[in-house]
């Protein structure tokens, strides 16, 4: 199951971006008196009480106006709210109830969602002030007085929100099973080789771009394991989202990676490499996952006996930043070579997971500072002491140094490099946490 999705909606200026802020930890959404500012939903993980879930700021909501801009953000808050699990309306105790308050509240309560009421910029502490009782005249139950500028009263107010959560939001799938997205632009052949390895139409199939709107899943049982494809419609670039269900289609695009354990990132072999697929693969590298790409419609090319490799060079020199990632040339259509994706789906899988021992990993670090000397500074030269694995998916190596500030980002390249000579690791992008140890210490 994919994380609950919290909409935090509202008329302008009501301080819903400043709440949005205070609630991920982290300034991501304008903020300016000026009503308008955001435009677009902005979304971010949040978590409280160990629940995790999807936080989408939108753009004020003006029922009657006609501006072009206001009526494109109030269209967005809308979309928000038809996805959303749970809605956050934010009003604003200074200026009391208007008649705005009463238009969206009516808009929202037609949703049928729940609908937690939170009174902002209740920024003095003590007593609540007599001026939020006046919004239980909205008919949306109690109001929760909070400041979105201080934090206060937010912890009951989330309360509030996660008691509308399902019980259990984790997947229903078991440790063992692998978790696969395929992601890429629209039109790759995404749901074509979903429905390929389903063997039955599971998802719309179309010429259309942007034909599957949200994440769905698809169990797969075979000798390798069992599979769970979740299909994400395409990620576009933001220029090229005209039509608005499609903004929330990429918010469940990057939500399904961030649920996977393996990123198929799906390229069309006729059009080629284009800049999209690199923010599209960057992403899966971003959150660590263990990534393959997949070649589709290897079969509506021309080729020879030297197409292939020629292919593979310009895909190599075009995912430069992920040189650990393997290809395959497919056809969704045909079935070409769509037995052997479960095979490496399940290799990069387990190199995503996989453990190596302190001993080992301080055997190929000495082989490696033998080899090549670490760097040095004004006389100063670069100790690593000795490296351990701190963690799996991705595999995250901790390093302890002299001086951090002489571990050089290409011998550090030098000793991932090693790393992968001797152990593998295709497929999965590995991390390093570079420690300064005391000077003092033994």
């Amino acid at each position: 199951m994919a994380l609950p999705v919290v909409a935090v909606v509202g008329r302008p200026n009501v301080g819903k971006s400043t709440l949005f802020n205070k609630l991920i930890g982290q300034r991501l959404s304008i903020v300016e008196d000026t009503p308008g500012v955001t435009r677009d939903r902005i979304y971010s993980k949040c978590e409280w009480r160990n629940r995790k879930f999807m936080l989408v700021d939108t753009g004020g909501i003006e029922p009657k106006e006609d501006d072009r801009m206001l009526t494109l953000m109030r269209q967005q808050a809308e979309l928000a709210i038809d996805h959303a699990d749970v809605i956050i309306f934010v009003t604003d105790v200074r200026s009391g109830v208007t008649a705005n308050d009463y238009a969206v509240a009516d808009m929202l309560m037609k949703s049928g969602k729940p609908i937690v009421l939170c009174v902002n910029k209740c920024d003095n502490l003590g007593e609540t002030p007599m001026e939020v009782y006046e919004f239980y005249n909205l008919g949306l139950g109690d109001p929760y007085p909070v400041s979105s500028v201080h934090g206060h009263g937010s912890g009951d107010m989330l309360d509030e929100v996660i008691s509308h959560f399902p019980e259990n939001d984790a997947d229903d799938y078991a440790e063992d099973d692998i978790r696969v997205a395929v992601i890429g632009k629209p039109n790759a052949g995404k749901s074509s080789l979903i429905n390929r390895i389903a063997g039955e139409e599971r998802v719309i199939v179309s010429d259309m771009a942007g034909t599957t709107r949200d994440a769905t899943d698809t169990i797969i049982e075979r000798e390798e394991g069992r599979f769970v494809f979740i299909d994400t419609a395409g990620i576009r670039k933001k220029s090229k989202i005209t039509e608005k269900i499609e903004h929330y289609s990429v918010l469940r695009a990057y939500m399904a990676v961030d649920r996977s354990d393996v990123c198929v990132i799906m390229i069309d072999a006729t059009t080629g490499f284009t800049e999209q697929d690199s923010k599209v693969a960057g992403y899966a590298h971003e959150q660590g996952k263990a990534c393959i790409v997949a070649v589709n419609k290897w079969d509506a090319i021309e080729k020879n006996d030297k197409t292939m490799q020629e292919y593979r060079a310009r895909l190599e020199e075009d995912f430069s930043f992920m040189s650990y990632v393997p290809f395959i040339f497919i056809s969704a259509k045909t079935g070409q070579r769509v037995e052997k994706l479960f095979e490496m789906i399940k290799f990069v899988a387990d190199q995503n997971s996989l453990r190596v021992s302190t001993g080992m990993l301080n055997d190929v670090l000495a082989y490696a500072t033998a080899r090549v000397q670490p760097p040095s500074d004004k006389g100063r030269r670069l100790k690593i002491y000795y490296m351990t694995q701190a963690s799996t998916k991705p595999p995250t190596f901790v390093m302890f140094v002299n001086r951090a500030d002489l571990f050089h980002f290409s011998y550090q390249r030098y000793i991932e490099n090693q790393i992968r000579t001797t152990f593998g690791l295709e497929g999965t992008p590995v991390r390093f946490i570079i420690r300064e140890r005391n000077r003092n210490d033994a």
